[in-house]
């Protein structure tokens, strides 16, 4: 993707500040990067922790592909945060079905460019106790099948024991090990010439979500749960964070 001069000079700017801050708070070791497309695609990874897009926009970046992530509409209100991702051509989310469909199509466009746009498919940090990934939407499966573009799961392990899910502050010492690979693009072909209706785009998501949950289960060599964990099944909410009444919000520590 061409960046215009103002969006390469602020991701400049971003990175001198993020990747020495990143490099500071935790060691890492990215593997797969070479599987990333030479064109556009979209990166579904994993999401555990708040400054997961920082960890998946810095691999990103060092591997000379501009991150554009689906940001919530709500950060383009804030004075100077709001400015910095217009600036670099960030997509905002909007929750009404209107608003969605401008998304997808901002998004189809960085892609159609030669971007690599960031979707997390889960929308939210996941519900999972074990910090496994939930059931997804089907955002990114609608766009990959409508552009025909590829997607790259990716998953990372090991930014939760920097900051907790739903923490408040960083933990640094003793320094932690930030781990990040990428898989080969995920098979959409049993896909291709069906209606994108809902038992399709569920299907397609299913076969996104378990290639990022088979990625993350050899990052932390264990055996994900038999059962991927749905909000719905167990009366949470789809977005925001998620705190059960009468307890403090989740930190994530528990998951091991």
């Amino acid at each position: 993707m061409k960046e215009s001069a103002k969006s390469k000079a602020t991701f400049v700017f971003i990175a001198g500040i993020v990747r020495p801050l990143m490099t500071a708070m935790m060691s890492k070791k990215w593997e797969g990067t070479e599987k990333l497309p030479a064109g556009g695609f979209i990166a579904a990874p994993n999401h555990c922790t708040e400054i997961d897009p920082l960890v998946v926009g810095h691999m990103l970046y060092n591997n000379k592909r501009a991150p554009h992530f689906l940001a919530k509409a709500a950060l383009f209100k804030v004075p100077g945060l709001g400015w910095l991702l217009r600036a670099t051509k960030q997509v905002p989310v909007e929750r009404s079905t209107a608003g969605a469909n401008r998304s997808l199509q901002v998004a189809q466009e960085i892609v159609s460019e030669g971007g690599a746009i960031i979707i997390y498919p889960e929308g939210t940090l996941t519900r999972d106790p074990g910090l496994w990934p939930m059931k997804g939407h089907t955002g990114a499966a609608r766009l990959a099948l409508e552009g025909g573009i590829p997607v790259v799961p990716i998953a990372h392990w090991g930014a939760h024991e920097v900051f907790p899910r739903y923490g408040k502050t960083f933990h640094i010492f003793p320094r932690k090990l930030s781990r990040v690979v990428v898989g080969d693009p995920v098979d959409l072909s049993a896909f291709a010439g069906r209606p994108l209706d809902k038992a399709t785009l569920t299907e397609a998501t299913d076969a996104i979500m378990d290639a990022i949950t088979d990625l993350l289960a050899g990052l932390r060599g264990e055996q994900p749960p038999a059962e991927r964990w749905d909000p719905a099944k167990q009366q949470q909410s789809k977005h925001g964070r998620f705190v059960e009444r009468g307890q403090q919000p989740e930190t994530g520590t528990d998951a091991r």
